[in-house]
């Protein structure tokens, strides 16, 4: 059996933080603590990205958590074009490290195109849900 939670944000820097808040919440309700900090930190990266490389101006993203028996899921959706990819970066180099961070903690990443735009995902296997 699954559950799931999905929110819209404004295409705004204070997004990031709101999604943390909203995962953080959440996973709480679910009493799911197990990985809770990468969890929370992945989805503000995802929702980083999609407020400065995804969502056109003056439209939204959303967020969607999905729980499964073994494990959850993070989908951040927005309607621009693109298909990021995970970069490696210079050490001297200021930005780019976000994907590679998603892509290191979560147990699976991938990103899908949509009719419109995209969606970002990020798996996390729990020994409990």
């Amino acid at each position: 059996m699954s559950s799931f939670r999905e929110q819209r944000f404004p295409r705004a820097r204070v997004s990031a933080r709101a999604v943390r808040q909203f995962v953080g919440d959440t996973l709480a309700g679910w009493g799911v603590f197990e990985r809770r900090d990468d969890i929370r930190l992945c989805a503000s990266e995802l929702a980083a990205n999609a407020v400065l490389h995804g969502a056109p101006p003056g439209r939204e993203f959303s967020v969607r958590l999905t729980r499964e028996a073994e494990g959850l899921w993070i989908e951040v959706r927005d309607s621009g074009p693109g298909h990021p990819v995970p970069g490696r970066p210079g050490s001297e180099t200021e930005g780019g490290r976000g994907l590679s961070m998603v892509a290191a903690l979560a147990d699976e990443f991938e990103v899908r195109a949509e009719v419109v735009g995209k969606t970002v995902r990020a798996g996390f296997k729990l020994v409990r849900v």
